[in-house]
C-alpha cells in the first residue's frame, strides 16, 4: 500500500482556502445547476476541469469560458453517463487531455417523475443508469489513474429522497438509495490506496431541474418553512462542501453521506 499520498499538495492555505494546482476534477453534468457552481469552485482553487454536458452545448461553452477567466484550463465532452461506451470516451478525452482523474464528482442526474406502480422498463434503466451505474463504474475508471498515484477523491450528490419518501420520487429515490450504499462500498474498498469516497446531500436547490417538478412552487415554499435556517440552500454552498471534501482536512472523511440542508432533514 502506497502511503506517499500523505505527502500530498493537497494542502488547506493560510486563507482557508484548498489547493488544487495542478490537479484534474471530471464533474459530470457540470454545464448548468450545481455541477456547474462546483466545476467554477474546484476551478478557483487552481483545478483543471474536464465539462460533461449532454444536450446543451451552447451552456457547456459558456460554462467552459467562465473557467477559463479563471485562470483554469477546461475541456469540454459530451457524453452520457449511463452509457458504458460514453463513459469509456469521457474518461480517455480527460486521460489525453491532462493525463488523468484526481477528483470525480459524480453529480449528473436525470430521472422520471412517477409513482412506483407506473414505472417501466425503460424508465427505470434510464433513471438507474444515470444517477447510480455511472457512479459505479465511473469511479472503477477514475480508480485507476487514482491508484497509480496514490491518492484521489470521489464524491457523488445524493438527495433526502433515498431515506425517505416524496411523491412520485420512486426511482428516482431508490437510484440515490443505491448511490448512497455504492459510496460506502467503494470508500472500504479504495480506502487503502489514498482514495476517499463520500456523498453529498443537499437540501432542495433552487435550479433549472425543479421545474420538471409539478409542484415545484409548494415544494419551495413547504421547504423554507420546514428548514430551521429559514432559507433555501445555494449551489455555492453545496460546491463548497464539496471542495472541503477535496482537502487534506478531509482526508479521514471517509464513506459518508454529508447532509448540506440548512437542518431540513432532522425536523420530525
Amino acid at each position: 500500500m502506497r502511503t506517499d499520498w500523505l505527502d500530498s499538495d493537497y494542502l488547506l492555505s493560510k486563507e482557508g482556502t484548498v489547493s488544487l494546482n495542478g490537479k484534474t476534477a471530471l464533474v459530470t453534468g457540470s454545464s448548468r445547476g450545481i455541477g456547474r457552481s462546483i466545476a467554477l469552485r474546484l476551478a478557483d482553487e487552481g483545478a483543471n476541469i474536464v465539462l460533461n454536458y449532454f444536450r446543451k452545448r451552447g451552456r457547456a461553452e459558456e460554462t467552459a469560458q467562465e473557467i477559463q477567466t479563471r485562470g483554469a484550463r477546461v475541456h469540454i465532452v459530451k457524453a452520457n453517463v449511463g452509457e458504458l461506451e460514453d463513459l469509456d470516451r469521457l474518461f480517455e478525452e480527460a486521460h489525453q487531455a491532462f493525463g488523468g482523474v484526481d477528483i470525480l464528482v459524480s453529480n449528473a442526474a436525470s430521472g422520471v417523475l412517477k409513482p412506483a406502480l407506473e414505472i417501466g422498463d425503460k424508465e427505470w434503466n434510464w433513471t438507474v443508469d444515470i444517477n447510480a451505474k455511472s457512479l459505479l463504474y465511473g469511479a472503477q475508471r477514475a480508480a485507476v489513474s487514482m491508484k497509480q498515484k496514490g491518492w484521489g477523491r470521489i464524491i457523488s450528490l445524493t438527495s433526502l429522497g433515498s431515506v425517505r419518501v416524496f411523491p412520485e420520487y420512486s426511482i428516482v429515490g431508490v437510484s440515490k438509495a443505491a448511490i448512497e450504499a455504492l459510496t460506502r462500498y467503494l470508500a472500504v474498498e479504495l480506502a487503502p490506496y489514498g482514495i476517499t469516497v463520500n456523498a453529498v446531500s443537499p437540501g432542495v436547490v433552487e435550479t433549472e431541474a425543479l421545474n420538471f417538478f409539478p409542484s415545484k412552487d409548494q415544494m419551495l415554499e413547504w421547504s423554507k418553512t420546514r428548514t430551521p435556517m429559514g432559507r433555501l440552500v445555494t449551489p455555492q454552498e453545496v460546491a463548497r462542501v464539496v471542495t472541503f471534501l477535496c482537502s487534506e482536512d478531509a482526508a479521514m472523511i471517509c464513506g459518508q453521506i454529508i447532509h448540506v440542508d440548512g437542518g431540513y432533514s432532522i425536523v420530525a
